[in-house]
């Protein structure tokens, strides 16, 4: 019964597909004298296939098994591309992509999120598309570096600008290039079941709106794995908002590793490796009205929410995340004032956060989670519950006696800061802090307090547990109002109004 029922479903779908094309509504590449061979050079036939869909009102432009060397396609209105199982487009060597487009904004952000042109898939000012299928896109001759190296280069898998209703479900990418995806400015656009293995950022969403990311894997050991960004690349502001970002997982094993499932991390065993889910660094813009859940991060860094450029980065929501082997902060906020908009802009703000149901494993001893504004601009209302993070440890009495420099106009990474004085967090220039359900703790002994807090107005601890040794407090409280601790372990209920400089 079943092998019956799987040729009946074969039939059918070979005969809609053969239907359609009558009917015009498949546009096969081959028609249109793609080779599929690895060898021929085949986006001019589907660049035609292409136009012949777009010209017909739209329709699928279908990819059946085979490799198809191409340089840039370029993306219509109404139609999507069919990327078939076997179904490889791989990215030629050498120099035949499209130049990059001019752009008088390029000077607020680097170049490569400045423009699109010079991309394998390239789309602009469209609607109504859509990436399916799964099959691969592979780009082999693709360079890594943001800048143009040399004229002709693509750096970028697929890129996207002012764009709506847009759906990329269930292929694959290797070797992306500077951007697996670079999305700017797309508005109604869903991203789900891709696998992502790269050699720089996986996707970059930028100035969109309406977006979900659901059900993504993706390894990407020497930059970001996902990342919400703000830049000015449009010429105006414009904030990435209502964006749902779930089961997904991000991870910095050596590039391929996570395709054929070795998860090899030889490569970059000498450095960090990246792999995370973050907003910024690009922040002209804001982030509002977003929600992460059901996420997993495994051997790379930790979650980064950073607003640096003037935006506001506000209304954000993430539970139920699971970290293991993370090589800096587990939870990095940031407000910053680096600045790289137009002359004028104020520094942004960073407000409204709860991040809950977190477990991390096997934390690097170097950083401490960090919540940290700059002198007069102060994060604001942050709220942490249920959150449980195992650090390895290994902090000395010399650490703990570190004054952190502010480093207000720097790019903004935990290791801007150097050692960090307590081992569970560091908390600088905020105002309205909540922790409940909180624990810290390490494997290896250290003499740093589990909680420093600096310039912080209104913390309220309860249920904290916080591991630490006989001879370090858990608190070190400096310039500090409004404080209270309620059922914490190892400490009295306690209400400070105001204090200069106290342990606990």
């Amino acid at each position: 019964m079943k092998r019956k029922f799987t040729l009946l479903l074969f039939m059918v779908l070979a005969g809609f597909f053969a239907n359609a094309q009558v009917r015009g509504l498949v546009f096969d590449v081959r028609n249109y004298g793609a080779k599929g061979d690895g060898k021929t050079l085949d986006s001019p036939a589907i660049n035609k296939a292409i136009d012949a869909a777009a010209d017909a009102g739209g329709g699928t432009v279908y990819f059946k098994a085979g490799t198809y060397l191409s340089y840039s396609i370029h993306l219509k209105s109404n139609i999507t591309l069919f990327i078939d199982q076997g179904a490889t487009i791989l990215g030629a060597d050498s120099t035949g992509y499209d130049a990059p487009e001019p752009n008088e904004w390029m000077k607020y952000q680097d170049f490569g999120h400045s423009h699109w042109h010079n991309s394998l898939i390239w789309g602009e000012n469209l609607e109504n598309i859509a990436i399916l299928g799964q099959g691969m896109i592979y780009g082999k001759g693709l360079v890594r570096e943001g800048d143009r190296k040399p004229e002709g280069t693509g750096n970028k898998a697929i890129s996207l600008k002012n764009c709506r209703n847009v759906d990329f479900r269930d292929f694959t990418i290797l070797f992306g290039g500077h951007f697996g995806i670079l999305a700017t400015g797309v508005d109604n656009f869903t991203l789900d079941n891709l696998k992502i293995d790269t050699n720089r950022d996986g996707m970059d969403i930028d100035c969109c709106k309406n977006v979900k990311v659901s059900n993504c894997s993706v390894n990407s050991p020497t930059d970001d794995g996902i990342c919400l960004k703000a830049c000015y690349s449009l010429g105006k502001f414009k904030d990435t908002e209502n964006v749902t970002i779930t089961n997904c997982l991000v991870s910095g094993f050596d590039t391929g590793t996570m395709l054929d499932a070795t998860y090899q991390h030889v490569k970059n065993g000498a450095r960090n490796p990246t792999g995370r889910i973050k907003f910024g660094t690009e922040s002209s813009g804001g982030f509002k009205n977003i929600t992460i859940s059901n996420c997993v991060f495994d051997y790379c860094r930790g979650l980064a929410l950073e607003t640096v450029d003037g935006g506001l980065l506000e209304d954000v929501s993430i539970t139920n995340i699971t970290m293991r082997n993370i090589v800096n902060c587990p939870i990095f906020l940031r407000l910053g004032s680096r600045m790289r908009s137009p002359e004028g802009t104020p520094v942004g703000e960073l407000r409204r956060i709860n991040i809950s149901n977190f477990v991390v494993y096997n934390a690097d001893p170097r950083y401490a989670s960090i919540i940290s504004g700059i002198p007069g601009h102060d994060i604001k209302d942050v709220k942490l519950r249920n959150i449980r993070i195992y650090y390895q440890g290994g902090g000395t009495k010399e650490q703990a006696a570190i004054d952190p420099p502010e480093k207000e106009n720097a790019y903004p990474e935990p290791s801007m800061f150097g050692q960090i004085p307590s081992y569970g967090f560091f908390v600088r220039h905020v105002s309205g802090i909540e922790m409940n359900n909180v624990e810290v703790s390490y494997m290896a002994d250290d003499a740093r307090p589990a909680m420093l807090l600096s310039d912080v107005k209104g913390a309220d601890f309860t249920n904290l547990k916080a591991q630490h040794a006989a001879t370090a407090p858990i608190f070190v409280l400096k310039n500090v109002e409004n404080f209270s601790t309620f059922r914490c372990k190892d400490l009295k209920d306690t209400n400070i109004d105001k204090v200069a400089a106290k342990d606990l």
